[in-house]
């Protein structure tokens, strides 16, 4: 006998917001998902085995964190934490792209070999990016770009199902060589992203300064926290890579200078690029561990960068995933179940969630579902209760 479908419906929804960039809002709406897929906007179910209510609030897509730094499940060295993804999801993101597995404890910075780099990113990637810790989806396994590669090891990644690759402690001396430029031909042939770390040291102090000069000569897919990780290239050389690399990603993280931030969102903006901003916190790190980090960078940017919360929220969702090609990031038929339903806190004078977006107050949380499952129900545990909470009803 065949499974009965799983249906859910997210009814009573105040406001919905796609992710997709320059999507309007859908208003006064519902969500119809089946076995973890959005099937339709504004449609009814006779009969869904779990009816969230969403009381008026805000839906918008599952946040999708573009830089983190996993190491071993929920555990993290670089702060000697534990149950940071599970925080993460409290906090609205439902997907985290790895920007390396780079704080292992004793990792030889300045030794580091292609199998060292290749059996780091397997490891991670048959771990934390598989067994999917509290629910979030972690695409792990992130390659760290070394000297030495040849074209037979990224037919060994593409086997090993890595999809991203990061260059961040590789000899520029060699920029020369034509081997970078290589690295980037071979990803691309195999359907891999390039991200590149831009600005000054990380706090590995083992990375490379990489301003305008190097990141255009690399030319990767996504220019790592453009605005500082945790300092930035000069505001000259953002605008420059901004207008000679049109084709990359554009990173802002938690990790940012904030006048930087605004500086490369105004250029983005003035160009009429913001389609290529993406967003990430760039954690666990020297910046901490920061299960709101996520929500934080959209109200910076909706509450004093003047972006349209619309815009914001596409930024950590849509754009983040589609530059990045990985699934999520959009609440539209088709595409995954992953949404978060939010609203003004007690005590906001926001009216609604994009509202408090706008006005740089933190929203609260009341559901959060991944493939159409609702894995916090009720209220997040690292937001105050939304004014107006969501309810769940199973069966």
């Amino acid at each position: 006998m065949a499974k009965a479908s799983s249906v859910t419906l997210v009814t009573n929804i105040g406001t919905l917001v796609t992710g997709e960039a320059n999507a309007p809002s859908v208003h006064d709406t519902s969500v119809l998902i089946e076995d973890g897929v959005v099937v339709a906007i504004g449609e009814d179910h006779p009969r869904p085995g779990t009816v969230v209510d969403a009381n008026g609030q805000t839906v918008i897509p599952g946040l999708v964190d573009g830089h983190v730094h996993p190491t071993a499940g929920e555990w993290t060295p670089a702060q000697n934490s534990t149950g940071w993804v599970r925080n993460y999801l409290q906090g609205g993101t439902t997907t985290m792209v790895s920007a390396g597995e780079l704080h292992v404890p004793g990792l030889p910075f300045e030794e580091l070999s292609p199998e060292l780099v290749l059996g780091l990113a397997t490891l991670s990637r048959r771990t934390i990016g598989t067994f999917r810790p509290s629910g979030v989806k972690v695409d792990a396994g992130t390659v760290l770009l070394v000297p030495g590669l040849r074209e037979g090891d990224f037919d060994r990644m593409a086997e090993a199902g890595i999809r991203h690759l990061k260059f961040i402690f590789y000899d520029w001396s060699r920029l020369e060589d034509g081997e970078a430029a290589d690295y980037v031909t071979w990803a691309h042939e195999r359907g891999m992203v390039v991200k590149m770390h831009s600005g000054g040291v990380s706090r590995s102090g083992s990375s490379r300064i990489a301003g305008h000069e190097l990141v255009t000569a690399v030319r990767p897919d996504v220019v790592a926290h453009i605005s500082g990780g945790p300092i930035p290239m000069p505001d000259e050389e953002i605008r420059g890579v901004i207008d000679d690399l049109p084709e990359a990603a554009i990173e802002v993280c938690s990790s940012m200078n904030y006048r930087s931030t605004k500086v490369t969102v105004d250029h983005l903006v003035a160009t009429g690029a913001l389609d290529r901003l993406t967003l990430g916190t760039d954690t666990p790190g020297g910046t901490g561990v920061i299960p709101r980090g996520m929500l934080r960078n959209i109200c910076y940017l909706a509450s004093m960068c003047g972006l349209a919360p619309e815009d914001a929220v596409a930024a950590a969702t849509g754009n983040t995933a589609r530059l990045h090609r990985i699934a999520g990031g959009v609440l539209a038929p088709g595409r995954p179940a992953d949404l978060v339903v939010l609203g003004p806190i007690r005590g906001s004078a926001a009216r609604d969630g994009l509202e408090s977006f706008a006005l740089g107050d933190l929203p609260g949380i009341s559901v959060v579902l991944v493939d159409g499952e609702p894995l916090v129900d009720g209220r997040s545990e690292q937001t105050p209760p939304a004014r107006d909470p969501a309810t769940v009803r199973r069966g």
